[in-house]
């Protein structure tokens, strides 16, 4: 709890994708500014031994660990995603997001974002190949660790 009897501000992980580098920096995030970090997913995680790390299993399913992260992450807590309808839901709930490339969603961009994926998918499901995302480096470890400190910046 925070002052005032409120919960303290959290970070929920929509694990199944996430990088493992991300996950690191995370970790070490916790112990260090001494927030929770939950990560969910459909799959046994391993998560080092801490007070402020924990790993929510849920069932396999189409959105089930989607739906378990927007069921619980509150406003003020920051979630870590690269689903991008699945962050659209946490910040119509007030909470943050951002990718693990260090990207932010936001009121003001998710609505091109959703629109940009959708356009992707039906392109994808005409046979066009869009190719993927580029092979996550060191620039995109640092702008997730810069956008998370910022995060916890604000907490305090």
């Amino acid at each position: 709890m925070s002052n005032g009897g409120t919960p303290a501000a959290q970070v929920w992980v929509d694990a199944d994708a996430c990088p493992a580098p991300v996950k690191e920096i995370l970790f070490r995030a916790a112990e260090r500014a001494r927030v929770q970090v939950t990560l969910v997913a459909n799959q046994w995680l391993r998560t080092p031994p801490s007070g402020f790390i924990r790993a929510l299993q849920v069932q396999g399913g189409y959105d089930v660990a989607d739906d378990a992260i927007v069921e619980r992450a509150q406003a003020g807590d920051l979630v870590v995603t690269q689903d991008i309808p699945l962050a659209a839901r946490v910040l119509a709930n007030g909470a943050q997001a951002i990718n693990p490339r260090g990207d932010r969603f936001t009121s003001d961009n998710i609505a091109e974002r959703l629109s940009m994926r959708n356009f992707m998918d039906e392109l994808r499901g005409a046979g066009v190949q869009t190719g993927g995302p580029a092979a996550f480096n060191a620039r995109d470890r640092q702008a997730f660790a810069n956008q998370l400190d910022r995060w916890l910046a604000t907490r305090r």
